[in-house]
């Protein structure tokens, strides 16, 4: 019983050596291995929570809880060891007034990263881009496959990503190409030479939309003729897809086939030409060169 006590007595004794001693701050070993054993505890349950509410979520909605998860979890620490550091009788107030010069110099030096993180968690809240959603931004087209607090990932048509910080999504004006649902209406635009038969270039064009893999029988591709242009008649074919981040491909196939087309049936498609006009006061005097160099030396 006696070493009991002893043993007792030497534990108590090393909680309470003092590792950092003012007029208000007062931090023990005891006080410092709380903070450590109670974040690996919250660690731990909050990884069980993660686990059981990832696998009730859809697919759909995991990388937002992903995203708003790591930002809560960052602020259960936060408040795990502020508690901590309360109970064991350290005036935080003192700690905070000292350390708010410091904290002023990082929020200038950190406004950027918060201001991506608010704009992040608005963008989980609001709904407004979601995982999978084809985007457009700075002229860029990509396909959304993470969300983050910080930033949003997106792939392009030829497979390289970008990292958007969240803020442009609330600043900037970007184009969502399936905010409202899946099918985006395309256009392809061709011209053909002034007096070529209109209706059988539409029939062809109808045609060409109506066969091409990918594109949806309903809503039908239909023919617009689009205006008299200075060497050409324009005519734009529009058609209905449900995958717009493959409309380059299908472009590029019904061009082909739209070109074979045009060559079967007569139909030229016109390039741009131009007269040049020279005006002078006085006939062109032709001479060769040559000749005339050779009469020169001659005399």
């Amino acid at each position: 019983m006696e070493k009991l006590k002893n043993i007792l007595s030497n534990l108590n004794d090393f909680m309470s050596y003092q590792l950092y001693d003012s007029e208000s701050i007062h931090i023990t070993v005891g006080t410092f291995l709380s903070i450590v054993i109670s974040v690996i505890a919250v660690t731990y349950l909050l990884r069980i929570i993660h686990n059981v509410v990832v696998k009730k979520l859809p697919e759909s909605d995991k990388n937002k809880f992903v995203s708003i998860f790591s930002f809560l979890k960052y602020l259960f620490y936060i408040l795990v060891i502020i508690i901590i550091l309360h109970t064991s009788g350290v005036n935080l107030t003192v700690l905070l007034t000292a350390s708010a010069a410091l904290f002023v110099g990082l929020g200038f030096a950190l406004q950027n990263l918060f201001q991506d993180i608010i704009s992040g968690i608005l963008m989980i809240l609001d709904q407004s881009i979601h995982v999978g959603d084809i985007i457009e931004v700075e002229g860029k087209v990509g396909k959304v496959f993470e969300i983050r607090l910080r930033s949003t990932r997106a792939i392009t048509r030829d497979d390289k990503v970008i990292i958007i910080p969240n803020h442009i999504f609330l600043t900037n004006t970007i184009y969502n190409h399936t905010q409202n649902h899946n099918m985006t209406r395309e256009s392809l635009i061709v011209g053909v030479a002034y007096g070529s038969d209109v209706k059988l270039v539409t029939k062809i064009l109808v045609d060409v939309g109506t066969q091409q893999k990918g594109v949806l029988k309903s809503p039908e591709a239909f023919v617009q003729f689009d205006d008299f242009g200075d060497s050409a008649l324009i005519f734009s074919l529009n058609f209905f897809i449900s995958n717009s981040f493959a409309v380059p491909k299908m472009r590029s196939e019904m061009r082909y086939k739209i070109d074979e087309q045009f060559r079967s049936n007569g139909i030229t498609i016109p390039f741009p030409q131009r007269d040049v006009h020279v005006f002078q006061q006085r006939p062109f005097l032709h001479q060769n060169a040559t000749t005339g160099g050779e009469s020169s030396k001659k005399e």
